[in-house]
């Protein structure tokens, strides 16, 4: 669900926005570093995200900025983009090579438990989110994201590549 006045972006606008965070950040960083996490409630439900500038459903992550560690990454990008707060350490279960982002694009995947302090409510940011049941996932869940849970679940083995 989106709602009233935010704006969906799709297609070439949507490739377009993606391409020139990428570059910006390469510009600025030179190798980037990504930290994402499969979060799970106490039912064994997963959270993930629709952002409002590009397709699909996530698992919720984000970039590690300069003097920023990657837990300090998680942490934020968890409050930020559902409200969680972790109720364990995190663990890291892989560390993927995204090529698909940039040629020095990495990211690392955590496996995380977490609790929801409320619901998050839309934004410019996130249209839609919460927590589903691994049997029941929302519709135009992305390709990586459904290989990503495959993996962290035990499903598949780890592949290097996002």
């Amino acid at each position: 669900m989106s709602g009233p006045g935010i704006p969906e972006v799709s297609g070439l606008r949507s490739r377009l926005v993606v391409w020139l965070f990428h570059h910006f950040f390469f510009l600025r960083r030179g190798m980037t570093l990504g930290v994402r996490a499969a979060c799970f409630d106490r039912d064994g439900r997963i959270f993930m995200v629709r952002h409002t500038y590009v397709p699909g459903w996530y698992l919720p992550g984000g970039g590690v900025e300069r003097h920023e560690t990657a837990l300090g990454a998680l942490e934020k990008e968890l409050r930020e983009e559902g409200n969680l707060v972790m109720t364990g350490p995190p663990e890291l279960f892989h560390v993927y090579y995204n090529r698909g982002a940039s040629k020095r694009d990495h990211v690392l995947f955590y496996r995380v438990e977490v609790e929801q302090t409320e619901p998050r409510k839309p934004d410019r940011e996130i249209a839609e989110s919460g927590f589903f049941d691994l049997a029941s996932l929302p519709k135009d869940v992305t390709s990586a994201t459904l290989r990503r849970i495959r993996e962290v679940t035990g499903q598949e083995p780890p592949s290097d590549m996002w």
